[in-house]
């Protein structure tokens, strides 16, 4: 074991030992494959902060009610900022959603497990195709 291991593997002591955080509200439901993975860089700001909006407002099922109209009020972002966040959390099936009605934008959201490594993000330095990168971007190839 190299000198870097074991210091990697020694507890650090943290600025205010007298103030350590410990879990007082029901439960959290994010994933720290969200950093290891990459995931955070291909949901960018906007998606990352409805994923922890949403993560922080979920129920034991993993659902949240909230509506677009509030999320834009709570994270003090535009609504096409929130609805772009949105989408690309569906298309990266990290969300589901169920409208209220036909044709409706608000239901319920759903937190979905993460899917698993081969199907998240390219690790960084791998090649990528002109039209994937366009297709992260909403663009059409």
């Amino acid at each position: 074991m190299t000198q870097t291991q074991t210091r990697a593997r020694r507890p650090v002591d943290p600025p205010c030992p007298d103030q350590i955080r410990k879990p007082e509200g029901r439960f959290g439901w994010l994933d720290d494959r969200l950093l290891q993975e990459g995931w955070l860089s291909r949901l960018g700001p906007e998606g990352t902060a409805v994923l922890v909006l949403l993560a922080l407002a979920a129920d034991r099922h993993g659902t949240s009610f909230y509506g677009r109209e509030r999320m834009t009020a709570v994270l003090g972002m535009s609504r096409r900022d929130v609805d772009f966040a949105l989408s690309r959390l569906q298309e990266l099936e990290l969300v589901a959603h169920r409208p209220w009605r036909t044709g409706h934008a608000d239901g319920v959201w759903q937190l979905l497990p993460l899917p698993r490594s081969e199907r998240g993000p390219r690790p960084s330095g791998e090649p990528v195709s002109i039209r994937s990168v366009l297709e992260s971007l909403g663009l059409s190839a």
